[in-house]
Parts: structure tokens; sequence; C-alpha cells
């Protein structure tokens, strides 16, 4: 049987995996060097040339869209329809499984599994039901600690509390939720994969079964595997399967979520497998790879390659140093800007960041220029929750008659205001032809309420009249500030949501504080004598009501480092690279979690295929207070002849070790002189009132006839001297 098609267009590494030997192989696939063709090729030559079984294979991805492409792929190479392959996720394969043994492991035939919301519900029920302080116990948090141990393979009898009163309660409400699944017939997802370890542990026909059915298992994305999905690749293959692992363990970026890097070279420890290395790069230049390979190079016990390119060398690295936050943003999209006039897509940029609250300042010039965008897998800015319910509150101290407004906050956070009261409310509006806050305090000095409810209602109608009273002279920023205190919302996203999306949250409010406090009031509507508060509100509103993109459509793609691994594009810019933002603050206090950071910025840096540009500010707000930063430490690993300064750093930073810049010299002097007048397009007619650096990205303060004082860069300022 002719299978040269099998080995066409693969170079000699991809194809050493693809017609490895019996026995178990360890492919180190590096950023875009073909791991998916690898794994297609190497099932298809099993049923080809060895003539396994497709029975007999079994593989395993993460996602059900991987699986699907490999699944349409290895049946378009076999011309063979690809149904009955055992292709899929860990927790499809499990669910599979226990479908077909329910009855061995206690559960009826029709067992539901529960999604993360249903199980969240059901938490917070047991949690209730045992009269628990849910502000002691949050929800959120007990669901975290249950899906740990499971994933760690532990049931409420293995772990062991030390006498730790909360820690017992923590085991009791697990033991109490899991005695509910039982009766009930429920299974969430930790537990797919829990039960189904059990079952083959414990049971040796279903062992042996499974162990005399799979050959040969292949599993994707090896370095985002935890405990558990370890424990069953071992069971399953005992000693005869043949494993064929493709990972790259310098690309594990969740270990946040339980994903264990050490199993890459616990599996080379364990199986002692043929380590084949991919690394030659299809998507990179020479100078993308090179930098990213000496970043990445400073981490330790990594199992070690290069990646490199047949391809062009490419140009240098950009490195930007912003003032602010805010010309950190205008640079990035002046670049872009320039990507667009030259021909390029809108779809070839990406803005990577680290935090999501990074992304307000560029959908704000975004908007600005006119440029679409989307906000790759999550919201934009003003459409997120905790935004909305932020701006409920200041809305309705803009105007209590703003229905929706009080539609939206008057039991966020939960403070025992049930939909029979808000029902009553709308109904006592409706009668007397007012809005909901009149009619909830018509109620209240009526005493139309129950006590319980009376009093919460009395408690929500104090927070928004206080709030007006203690803020009529405050600034917008510090009355932003009294809104997210006052409402404390922070502490009741931290109650309701797992730690990183509510330090997530957390940030956004912080960021929408900072949106306030530098607020920028447009001219129309100083001119049409809206407050600061009104046009802050009416501008929150437009930004929120400009829909995103469609996927399909040409658009600038904003997202985090973690959701951009597995894409690419040809221009890419790494935001926020500051000392406490990225890497995060919070890696240099627990230990691995700076070399994860590494791993996050080597997988930010392969992203880009043909400019890279890396960009931070000198102050930017964190953590509520606007302080001076200093470079990533990661831009101070870069080989200093991969990359260009695009502009000089500030006076501060000449005595620090930051090699990576590539300082250029300054250009040639502007002539932008102290007193002179310059025209911009926008903001009319000024005086240069200051000049910081030199050359075409020096930064000017013009104190502009209608606009007052900006601080503008000169290189896509496109001022027109007029003297």
């Amino acid at each position: 049987m002719d299978v040269s098609h099998l080995l066409e267009d693969l170079n000699d590494a991809q194809r050493e995996a693809v017609t490895a030997e019996d026995g178990h192989v360890l492919v180190l696939a590096g950023a875009g060097s073909g791991k998916t063709r690898v794994l297609v090729h190497r099932i298809a030559w099993l049923i080809q040339v060895h003539h396994v079984s497709p029975m007999g294979l079994l593989a395993v991805t993460f996602t059900n869209k991987a699986a699907g492409e490999m699944r349409a792929r290895v049946g378009k190479l076999l011309g063979l329809r690809p149904d009955g392959l055992w292709i899929g996720t860990f927790h499809g394969i499990c669910h599979r499984i226990l479908r077909m043994h329910a009855a061995d492991v206690g559960l009826p035939e029709t067992f539901q599994i529960l999604d993360s919301e249903d199980q969240y519900r059901l938490i917070r029920r047991v949690i209730r039901d045992m009269e628990l302080d849910e502000g002691e116990y949050p929800a959120r948090q007990q669901q975290g600690f249950i899906n740990h141990h499971k994933d760690e393979g532990r049931r409420p009898e293995h772990i062991e509390p030390f006498d730790n009163p909360h820690a017992l309660t923590q085991v009791a409400i697990y033991r109490n939720y899991q005695d509910y699944c039982e009766r009930s017939g429920l299974v969430d997802f930790a537990e797919l994969l829990l039960r189904t370890l059990e079952l083959l542990r414990d049971n040796p026909a279903r062992q042996a079964q499974y162990r005399d059915r799979f050959g040969h298992i292949l599993i994707d994305e090896f370095q985002d595997t935890n405990k558990l999905q370890y424990a069953l690749v071992r069971i399953i293959a005992g000693d005869r399967a043949r494993l064929f692992v493709v990972g790259d363990d310098d690309q594990s970026i969740y270990g946040w979520r339980g994903a264990r890097v050490e199993n890459v070279s616990d599996f080379a420890r364990d199986f002692d497998p043929t380590v084949i290395r991919l690394e030659q790069n299809y998507r990179s230049t020479a100078t993308i790879l090179e930098a990213a390979n000496r970043v990445i190079a400073n981490n330790e016990e990594r199992m070690g390659k290069n990646l490199w390119t047949e391809g062009e060398q490419g140009e240098p690295i950009g490195i930007f140093s912003a003032f602010s936050a805010e010309e950190e943003a205008e640079f990035v999209v002046a670049r872009i800007r320039d990507w667009l006039e030259q021909g390029g897509a809108a779809s070839e940029a990406a803005v990577l960041y680290r935090s999501n609250a990074q992304s307000r300042l560029f959908e704000h010039q975004l908007l600005a220029e006119g440029i679409p965008y989307r906000v790759y897998g999550g919201q934009r800015f003003f459409e997120r929750a905790e935004i909305k319910d932020a701006m409920g509150y200041l809305r309705l101290v803009h105007n209590r008659d703003d229905d929706p407004a009080f539609e939206r906050v008057v039991n966020v956070p939960a403070r025992g205001i049930g939909e029979r009261t808000v029902a009553a409310i709308r109904e006592h509006a409706r009668s007397a032809g007012t809005s909901l806050f009149a009619a909830a305090t018509a109620m209240r000095d009526s005493g139309a309420f129950a006590a319980r409810a009376g009093n919460a209602v009395a408690q929500f109608l104090e927070i928004i009249n206080d709030l007006d009273r203690r803020t009529r002279d405050a600034s917008l920023g510090e009355l932003m500030s009294a809104v997210v205190e006052t409402a404390d919302l922070a502490r009741w996203y931290r109650q309701r949501e797992a730690p990183d999306r509510a330090e997530s949250r957390e940030e956004n409010l912080t960021e929408l504080i900072r949106a306030a406090e530098t607020f920028d009031q447009p001219l129309e509507d100083e001119q049409s004598g809206l407050s600061p508060l009104a046009s802050f509100l009416a501008q929150a509103a437009l930004e929120a009501g400009e829909h995103q993109g469609e996927k399909w459509q040409d658009c600038v793609q904003l997202m985090t480092l973690h959701s951009a691994k597995g894409l690419e594009f040809p221009l890419v810019f790494l935001s926020g690279m500051e000392e406490g933002l990225f890497p995060h603050q919070k890696s240099t206090e627990e230990p691995g979690r700076l070399s994860e950071e590494r791993r996050l910025c080597y997988v930010g840096m392969t992203r880009a295929m043909q400019r890279l540009y890396l960009t931070y500010a000198e102050s930017r707000m964190l953590h509520g207070q606007t302080s001076t930063t200093y470079p990533s430490r990661f831009l101070d690993e870069l080989p200093e002849e991969l990359t260009e300064q695009v502009r000089p750093r500030a006076a501060r930073y000449a005595g620090t070790s930051f090699g990576g810049g590539g300082m250029s010299q300054p250009g040639p002097e502007h002539d932008f002189n102290l007193g002179s007048t310059v025209s911009h397009e926008r903001f009319g007619i000024g005086t240069v009132v200051n000049v910081e650096g030199s050359g075409p990205n020096a930064r000017v303060q013009i104190n502009f006839e209608t606009a007052g004082q900006k601080w503008l860069v000169l290189s896509y300022a496109n001022l027109e001297r007029l003297d």
C-alpha cells in the first residue's frame, strides 16, 4: 500500500515522530511547529502501516473543537467515516465510559451532568440547608474547594482538616453536596473523571477490558493535564498500551486551574519515552523566535528546545515606553492605523494584555479612531456585569427616575429584596404614575412592606440618598470611588465568584474609578451644558452601545494573554510590560508562579508572525492608586541586538539594568519650541507650553484655546506649526 501521502510535506522531526517505532514517545512541540498535523498523521500511520484497528486507538485533546477537527482530518486522510473513533476530550471520553457502565459505579442510567452554574446553585443550596453564614462560606469558594480536591482524586474522607473548624465545615459541605448528588443522580465535570478513575481502579474486569481495547493512546496538550488526568492515562495504559504524548512545557500557563507542568517531566521519568523535539516554526520571523527563546531560557527545570525558522529574519522587536497608560493606548492604536493605511487588515492585529481591566483604554482609543474591534472571548469594558452594576448606582445618584438602573441594583449586592417585593413596587409605580424609586420611597413611608423587606428597601434607598448628599461637591472620580466602596461590590463578588474571576472584577472596578478620574469631557458636551457626571454616563452608554464586531468581520482583536494561546496574528502588541502587572504581583508570592508568568510571556511573543511590539507605561493605576511603574524583568531578558527602542526611556530609568531596549539614540531635534503656535485637526489651535524628549517621538504639552491642555506625541499627533 502506498503511504507516501502520509509523509508528504513533513519535515524531518515531524516524520520521525509520525513513523516512530514501537514504544512510548514524547513529542516536545514548540509553538507553531505543526503538532496537530503530527498527531493526525500518526493516527493514520498506525492504522495504515501498523494495521491498528481504529477502535483500538484512544486520542485525547482538550477542547471539543480540537477533537472535532482531529476526527475530520483523520477521516479525510484515511477516506473513512470518523464517527466510531475514540477521539475526544477527557470529559467526553469519561462520559462515554460511564454511560456504558453506570451500574458499576452506582449511577442511574439517566444520570445528569451538572454544568458549572448548576453546580454553584446546588452548593449554595447545601450551604443554606446547613444554615451556614454565606459570607463566611461563599458558594464560589466552596465550589473551588470541592473541584480542587476532586481534581486531586480526593473524596471528603480523604481530606485531613487537622481539627481546623473552618476546614471541618468545608469538608462537611463537600460531603453533604456529594450525598445530594448521589441521591439525585447528578454528576459534575470533575466527578466524570474521578468516577471513571474509581471504576477502572476498583473494577478489575473493566480495567482489563479497556487495557485490552486500547493498544495506543495519543494525548495532545499534555502540559495542560492535571493530577487526575495523568492518573487516568496511567491506569488505562497499564503495561501494554503505547503512549504518544504531545506537549510543550514552555507553554504551560494554566497552573491556576490545576494544570501540572510537572506531568511532562513525570511522564519522561515514568515511561522512559523516546523524546522528539519539534523546533522548526512555521509562524514567526527569526527575530521573534530568537527573542522568545532567550526569554524562556531563564526558566529552570524545563525539558529544553530552541525554536528556529527557515523564514525571514524580520524586523526588530519594538519597545515603547509610554508616559502613561493613556499614551500607551494611543501609540498602539496609531500603529494599528499605520498598518491599515499600508494595506493590512484589522483582523491581522491583536492587542494582548495580562489583566482584563487593561482593555478599556484600548477600546476607548479604537472607538475614537473609528477602528472596529472585538474583545476575544469576553465582553467590552462597559458591558461587563460589575461595571453595569456600579454604573447602575451612579445613574440612580444622577437620576432617581432611572427605572432600569433601579431594577438592576436594588438587590445587588443581595440585601433581601426578593422578586415579590420588586413586583409590588412596580405595581405601585404603575398605579401612581411614578418612578420605581419614588414608589419604593412612598411604600416605605406608608409602612406598606413587611418588616424584613421594608428594612432592606429602606437601606437601599438610604444608600442612594446618602451617596448623593456626601458627593455633591466631589469630583467625578471621588463620586465613582464612593459608589464602589459604599455598594461594597468587590466583597460581594469575592463571595460569589472563584478567586481569579473575583480578582478580575475587582480590577475592572478599579479601572472604572480611574476612567472617571481621568474622564476627558467632550467639547460638544461642554458647549451643551451637560455636567461632567451626565457627560460620563452618556459616554459610557455610547461605548457600551457600540456593538462588537462579529467573528467574521474585519476587526482588531483584544484579548488576555491566556486567551491568545493557539492563535496567531501578523501584528501583535504585548501591553503593560511592567513589574507588578506582568509579571503579576502575585507571581513573586507563590512558588512556581514567576516561571508560569514567563511562559505566558513566551506564549504571547510567539503569537506574532511578522511584527511584535512590547509596550509599558511609566505610570499606571494599580490597586486603586496611580504610581510609578518599572519595566518588566522580561524586557531585561531580551537580547539588545534583536530590539529597537521606539522612544528612549525617561531619565529615571537610566540607572536600571534594562538591557532589552536596544536603546537608539534620539533622532533629529523637532522644531516645536516653547511658545510655538500649532494646529491639531481635533483640538484646534494651541500654544506649546512644555516639551519632553527629542526627535519625532518627543512629547509636547499644548494649551489649546478650546480643548484645554493636552499631552501629545509628535510622531502621531500630526501637528501643524503656524508661526
